[in-house]
């Protein structure tokens, strides 16, 4: 199954759609979507490395456009539209206890850390950003350090290490997949605990 979607996703990295598949997916991943964006990312840009940072690109804009979104939902719209989200994903509970003791350094530290290992999820960062009231320009430019950092550093690895990556990824695609999710669960983990 795994094979299959992963072979799936390099199929349509190679369409002609992939671009505007993949601006869809970061705008709705930064304000309302579970899936991130390196899902269709990183196969777009192991199968066209000499458009990694093409693909960086799309990927940071629609993601900065659909923070922008999810500000605007927590800002003008939370009773009716975040709520809702948060509590259909299970994350109403964490999401009100962070917006009690949130601040602007807060919301820096979570655009980092959901750049670098997605926890917490974008969305929740956004949304939070328009909730407690951060200035949106500024709200703005740690959404396009954080999310275009993040993307083009994966451009420039991609670019660098691009084919010894992809092989190594097909060969060991289920041990990458388990290592990740374990990685995952125990970093949800500590900073569940830790906080």
């Amino acid at each position: 199954m795994l094979r299959g979607l992963y072979d799936w996703t390099l199929s349509l990295a190679a369409s002609k759609s992939a671009e505007w598949w993949l601006a869809f997916i970061a705008f709705v991943e930064s304000s309302v979507f579970l899936v991130p964006a390196d899902v269709l990312y990183l196969p777009m840009a192991l199968s066209r490395p000499d458009r990694a940072y093409r693909y960086a690109l799309v990927a940071t804009v629609a993601s900065v456009l659909g923070g922008i979104a999810g500000w605007f939902i927590g800002h003008y719209a939370y009773d009716a539209v975040a709520r809702p989200i948060l509590e259909f994903y299970g994350k109403y509970d964490e999401f009100e206890a962070m917006r009690v003791s949130s601040g602007v350094g807060f919301i820096i530290l979570m655009l980092v850390t959901s750049g670098l290992a997605h926890l917490p999820p974008i969305k929740v960062v956004t949304i939070l950003s328009g909730v407690i009231g951060v200035p949106l320009l500024l709200f703005i430019v740690l959404a396009i350090m954080a999310r275009g950092a993040r993307f083009l550093f994966l451009a420039w690895l991609l670019r660098r290490y691009g084919e010894p990556i992809r092989h190594f990824i097909e060969k060991r695609l289920g041990q990458i997949a388990g290592a990740g999710a374990a990685a995952l669960i125990l970093l949800y983990i500590v900073v569940k605990y830790a906080v």
